[in-house]
C-alpha cells in the first residue's frame, strides 16, 4: 500500500494531533498520505447525504479515525469506490473500528508489512423516485417535524405483507444488527452474514416482532396518510446521516446492495468475544 487517506472525526481528534501523527508516521516511511476534507449536498431537503468526505479514488487504504459513526459515514463515501477502511476507536463501543488509539504504530506496521486480512460487509440500497443513497448499518424510516405515529404498508418483493402504525421503521444489515436494531429488540446477526432485517420502533400493534429475510429480499416501505387523512412527512434515515424526504403515497425500495463495505483487519477476533466484551461493559 503506497496511498493513505485520512477521515478524522475532528470532535475526537480537536487539534488533530493523532491525524498528523499517523501522516507524518506514513510519510517517513516513504508512503503519500492526505487528509479528507468534508462535504455536504442538499436537494432543497429531498436528499440530503451529509458528512461525506472527498477521498481520492486512487486511495489504498483509508483511516478511519472516531467510533463506529465516523466509520459509517466513511462507508457512504466511498460507496462508488472500492478502498477498504482501517478504523482507530477514539469512541466508546466501537464495534467496526479496531484499533486503540496506544496502538496506531504496531497497526500501521501491520499494513506495511501485508499482515492483514478484510472482511467485506454487505450493504443497503434504497431508493425512491431516481433519489438513492447507501447505508452499512441501516436505513431508518421516521416522524418528520411530527409526534404521531407513522402509517406504513409493507411490501416483500412486490407482494404486500401487512400495515401497521408505529414510531419507526428499521431496516437493516448484519452490521447494523448491534445499533438502532438492537435497541428496539430485534436479534443479534453475526455481521459476515448476508441477510436483511427488519424491525419496528413502538408499533401501535401486538405484533412488534422483527423479521430477518434472505439478502435477495426487495422491501418496499409505502407512507400512509394520517390517520385523519391528512398529509403525512416521514424521513428516510441512511446510517444517521443522509436523508431522503417522503410524502404519504411515497415508496422507497430496499434492497441489499452491489457495493460493499471492506474492513481491514488486523487481528481475527471472533464476533462473540467482540460482543462479550462490549456487553460487559
Amino acid at each position: 500500500m503506497e496511498k493513505f487517506c485520512i477521515v478524522t472525526n475532528r470532535s475526537k481528534d480537536r487539534h488533530l494531533t493523532v491525524t498528523k501523527h499517523i501522516k507524518e508516521y506514513l510519510e517517513a516511511r516513504g508512503k503519500t498520505c492526505v487528509i479528507a476534507k468534508q462535504k455536504n449536498e442538499e436537494d432543497q431537503i429531498y436528499v440530503q447525504r451529509k458528512y461525506l468526505s472527498v477521498i481520492p479514488d486512487d486511495t489504498d487504504l483509508c483511516i478511519v479515525l472516531g467510533g463506529d459513526g465516523t466509520m459509517l459515514q466513511a462507508a457512504r463515501s466511498i460507496a462508488y469506490l472500492d478502498i477498504p477502511l482501517l478504523g482507530v476507536n477514539m469512541g466508546t463501543m466501537g464495534y467496526l473500528t479496531e484499533v486503540e488509539e496506544s496502538g496506531i504504530d504496531e497497526a500501521l506496521d501491520r499494513v506495511l508489512e501485508g499482515r492483514f486480512e478484510i472482511d467485506e460487509r454487505m450493504m443497503l440500497r434504497g431508493s425512491l423516485e431516481g433519489k438513492k443513497d447507501y447505508s452499512l448499518n441501516d436505513i431508518i424510516i421516521t416522524r418528520y417535524k411530527d409526534i404521531s405515529t407513522i402509517g406504513y404498508n409493507i411490501f416483500i418483493n412486490d407482494q404486500f405483507l401487512y400495515s401497521y402504525y408505529a414510531d419507526g421503521l428499521i431496516i437493516s444489515t448484519p452490521t447494523g444488527s448491534t445499533g438502532y436494531n438492537m435497541s428496539a429488540g430485534g436479534p443479534i446477526i453475526e455481521p459476515s452474514g448476508s441477510m436483511i432485517l427488519l424491525t419496528p420502533v413502538c408499533p401501535h400493534s401486538l405484533n412488534s416482532r422483527s423479521l430477518v429475510f434472505s439478502p435477495t429480499t426487495r422491501i418496499t416501505v409505502e407512507l400512509m396518510p394520517a390517520r385523519d387523512g391528512g398529509s403525512k412527512k416521514a424521513i428516510a434515515s441512511f446510517d444517521g446521516s443522509g436523508t431522503i424526504l417522503m410524502h404519504n403515497g411515497d415508496k422507497i425500495e430496499i434492497r441489499m446492495s452491489k457495493k460493499t463495505t471492506k474492513i481491514l483487519r488486523l487481528n481475527r477476533v471472533s464476533f462473540l468475544d467482540i460482543i462479550s466484551k462490549k456487553f460487559e461493559k
